[in-house]
């Protein structure tokens, strides 16, 4: 198995055939890399696959780019691949593609215009009274609930004028995208139509454990949790897909995203009223948001002793933002069973204003306008300058070659990122790294890593924003001790602390010696309110010394 990190050959977008070379690509990665992990028939399959005509190979692609597995031939036109019919021969030869689908009344309804579904279904219209002009969704109405078989399309449209194919290898397609990107939220199109060489990736050395599976059977769980969800997003009730929800298996991210899908169908289960399902789905997640829903809920149903005690033992695990919202929980179940309410520790305020400003326009760079100066100038930087020093200073941590990490050559960060454990993975370099806070070699660093790695793409570092006049007037005005808070509090919680930081920076480089240099400024427009996780960072702020406001923007009226 290569474990070279040499970045990869992809195609020219020059090349008209540029998504079949790239998509040819992942073919041949996931046979190099994850081999073991198809079965016999896969295997002969791709071989086939390679062996067809390039145009026949091409469509295939393209149809796989698109939604769906049912395709108007004549929807199918690609100058590049030329005869839609002569392309399809080979694929319909193999099986792969279906010249003659079932198709429901529901997919008629997609796939054909209005004009061919009066022409199609005009016995149909007949015998409920339909009129020859009924719209499309009358015909809908009146003719789905009575026509419930599935038919070809010849058998619906005698005299079709267009013709309907399905795929049937998209299983296939959908297990090697997965085995390639490690998850399938990511979609071919991003990937094959896509010029590579246009983006930059770090060259992260790639061996076996790199992999994103080890075992056919982690696969295999990843694409039931995946259609379990694609099923309740469909209308399924979760009451029948909670049985079918894979056991735990021990493999740390998968039970993880297992425990994502118990919450959703708790979600879904609890809307609808059963509640008792809920909270058994909520039980079984060791996710933290359904901790707080199962809490909720036994609280709605009036079990308060019970709430109050699985709340207590939260609080022994909680993160920033749970402990914030059992700390509103916990009181008022306190009060219910009249116990001594939890001592409250009261956020911090930051100081607040309000400023008048001619509008409406964007609230933020009105206000960076309004305070900037030439010796001090405000910069809009939201959620994109701590975060960017951070990454900065951590980027060898950050992509360190470790199993799980990184599995394939486009990744613009390491998969585990937010796993409650990456931090801990890496704790011996990230240490390093921090302690340059100490010695003064954090500055020369991180303007080491900003030349060195410009244009790369890094989960933490937006290079649009992070430009090298703020980037050198933020390592002038910003102290050490402050940056490694604000380190220490992201590293804490990655996830959810990574967001909710204040708008604008105003930095000072010539205040006078024994003043702040710097202020943080968060901005919010009329109406606007401060979310849980400003409120967080804000009390953060306050309570470490460090320049924080609030400004609240009122547009005066223009005559």
């Amino acid at each position: 198995m290569n474990s070279a990190s040499a970045a990869p050959a992809t195609a020219s977008l020059d090349d008209p055939f540029y998504y079949l070379a790239n998509f040819r690509f992942v073919v041949a990665w996931v046979q190099a890399r994850h081999g073991d992990l198809l079965s016999a028939d896969e295997h002969h399959t791709l071989q086939q696959w390679s062996q067809l005509p390039r145009a026949s190979q091409a469509l295939l692609v393209r149809m796989v780019m698109r939604k769906g597995e049912l395709f108007r031939v004549d929807k199918l036109r690609y100058p590049e691949i030329g005869d839609t019919y002569q392309a399809l021969a080979p694929l319909m030869a193999l099986g792969w593609v279906d010249d003659a689908p079932l198709l429901s009344v529901e997919e008629l309804f997609r796939l054909l215009r209005l004009s061919e579904l009066r022409d199609a279904l005009k016995a149909s219209m007949n015998s409920v009274g339909l009129p020859s002009n009924a719209t499309k969704t009358a015909l809908q109405a009146a003719l789905t609930p009575v026509l419930t078989d599935a038919l070809p399309l010849r058998q619906w449209w005698p005299a079709a004028t267009t013709h309907i194919v399905r795929l049937n290898v998209m299983a296939l397609c959908d297990r090697l995208r997965l085995m390639f990107f490690g998850n399938l939220r990511q979609d071919w199109a991003e990937f094959v139509l896509t010029e590579l060489g246009l983006q930059r990736f770090e060259q992260v050395p790639l061996t076996a454990e790199s992999r994103a599976f080890q075992h056919r059977d982690e696969v295999d769980t990843y694409l039931a949790l995946h259609h379990l969800r694609e099923r309740l997003e469909n209308g399924e009730l979760p009451e029948q897909l909670a049985t079918e929800v894979p056991a735990a298996s021990g493999n740390r991210w998968l039970d993880a995203r297992r425990s994502r899908l118990l919450l959703t169908l708790g979600q879904t289960a609890e809307r609808s009223g059963n509640t008792e399902l809920a909270l058994s789905l909520y039980a079984e997640s060791t996710n933290s948001e359904a901790r707080i829903r199962r809490l909720r809920v036994l609280e709605r149903l009036k079990r308060y002793s019970e709430a109050y005690e699985l709340a207590q033992a939260a609080r022994e695990q909680a993160g920033e933002s749970e402990a914030q919202a059992l700390g509103r929980l916990l009181p008022r179940l306190a009060r219910k069973l009249n116990q001594p309410a939890p001592q409250a520790v009261k956020a911090a305020e930051a100081p607040t204003y309000v400023l008048g400003l001619p509008g409406p326009q964007s609230v933020e760079r009105a206000v960076a306008e309004h305070l900037s100066t030439a010796s001090a100038p405000v910069f809009y930087v939201e959620n994109c300058l701590i975060t960017g020093l951070l990454g900065l200073l951590l980027w060898p941590a950050i992509f360190k070659p470790l199993p799980g990490a990184f599995f394939h050559p486009f990744h613009s960060g390491p998969a585990d990122l937010y796993r409650e454990d990456f931090v801990r993975q890496r704790q011996a370099e990230i240490d390093a790294c921090l302690a340059q806070l100490d010695d003064g070699l954090y500055r020369e660093t991180m303007r080491a890593t900003w030349h060195a790695k410009q244009g790369i793409t890094s989960p933490f570092v937006h290079w649009g924003i992070l430009s090298e006049p703020l980037l050198t007037a933020a390592l002038s005005c910003l102290p050490a001790a402050h940056l490694r808070a604000c380190f220490t509090r992201l590293l804490s919680d990655l996830k959810h602390n990574r967001a909710g930081l204040p708008d604008l920076i105003q930095l000072m480089p010539d205040a006078p010696a024994g003043e702040p240099r710097y202020r943080m400024i968060e901005v919010k427009g009329p109406g606007d309110r401060l979310q849980d996780n400003q409120r967080r960072w804000i009390d953060f702020f306050c309570r470490h010394d460090m320049p924080v406001e609030v400004c609240h923007v009122r547009w005066q009226p223009t005559s």
